[in-house]
């Protein structure tokens, strides 16, 4: 497989970060990788780790972005863990878009559907896994990443050590036709804010600072050079990730639970409204494969629970079931 450094390409984000450029299964793309080594030296085998991100923004805005100075991955690296990101095409600035997202939105259907985003995970993971010389890797996805992550799980069981799928989307009855979107679509800062928000019960105090967002919406915007010249100011993104949630909801799951391998984490905020305690449930049952499987509910969290102030039992969460600590069965905890 070959490679390129990236560091001309990405500003780093943290001054041990590494970047690469992968060569994508699609013939003339490169996908962009960023690695920060844990802080003291540990052997990568179980300790080896991938983020994939969800439907609208990428690595440098979720598992890298550092809220009053930490991130997640911060905290990964500190327990002894080599945490890599992928930024799947169209997402960020640094892997190659989809040529397509240059023409007229209508023009194509839904750029970046689970089968090409799982094809992408498999060529970061194979690189990983060569480059630490690990027979497998563990992965961190969010939301419609669970659906990428649960393919790839399928297709390729041996690559896969333990999978922490949070905020995952299960399959639910059919009660309508899913909604067709065109192939890419410009998401506002204020769709954001608005999608961010919206799950908090009314009443209930706020779970994501404003100055936090504000700080973050600046480099959301900046992940596309062409974002401030629209109005108002969006950031293009494919739209096969929300097409594939909306297919998962009209009864169409882009994976089959059933063939996962690994051990899986289901972390959920307790008022997401994209990954139910019926969701959970059905996928909990669904992954009869899995030798391990455990649902976690983290309270006063949304689907968006990694940005939010709860975030931190996100983490601690990921960490324990990343390490193999705790029971190896299914369980439920739901905490304070």
């Amino acid at each position: 497989m070959t490679f390129r450094c990236a560091m001309s390409v990405a500003p780093k984000l943290d001054p041990r970060e590494e970047h690469f450029l992968i060569a994508s299964h699609r013939d003339g793309l490169a996908l962009f990788l960023r690695y920060l080594a844990p802080e003291r030296a540990t052997p990568p085998a179980g300790r080896t780790v991938l983020y994939a991100h969800g439907g609208t923004f990428p690595s440098a805005l979720s598992i890298a972005h550092r809220f009053d100075g930490r991130s997640w991955r911060d905290e990964l690296c500190a327990a002894g863990f080599h945490v890599w990101g992928l930024d799947f095409h169209g997402f960020g600035s640094f892997s190659d878009p989809y040529p397509e997202m240059e023409e007229p939105a209508d023009a194509h259907p839904p750029l970046g559907r689970a089968e090409d985003a799982s094809r992408q995970l498999e060529m970061a993971v194979r690189f990983i896994a060569a480059r630490h010389r690990v027979a497998r890797v563990s992965i961190i996805a969010h939301s419609w990443g669970t659906i990428v992550a649960g393919r790839f799980a399928g297709k390729c069981p041996e690559l896969v050590d333990r999978l922490v799928f949070f905020g995952p989307i299960a399959r639910r009855p059919r009660t309508a036709d899913p909604q067709r979107l065109p192939g890419w679509r410009p998401i506002s800062l204020k769709a954001q804010w608005d999608r961010f928000t919206a799950e908090v019960p009314a009443g209930e105090p706020p779970v994501l600072s404003r100055r936090h967002f504000d700080e973050w919406g600046e480099a959301y915007l900046d992940a596309d050079p062409e974002s401030r010249l629209r109005t108002p100011h969006a950031v293009k993104t494919p739209s096969g990730a929300f097409q594939d949630i909306f297919d998962a909801w009209a009864g169409d799951l882009a994976y089959d639970p059933a063939l996962v391998r690994a051990p899986v984490a289901i972390i959920r905020g307790e008022w997401d409204g994209m990954c139910t305690d019926s969701d959970a449930a059905w996928l909990l049952n669904s992954l009869t494969g899995s030798p391990a499987r455990r649902d976690v509910k983290i309270g006063r969290a949304t689907h968006l629970m990694h940005l939010e102030q709860n975030r931190h039992a996100l983490y601690r969460e990921s960490e324990t079931f990343l390490r193999g600590d705790g029971p190896s069965m299914e369980e439920a905890a739901c905490l304070p």
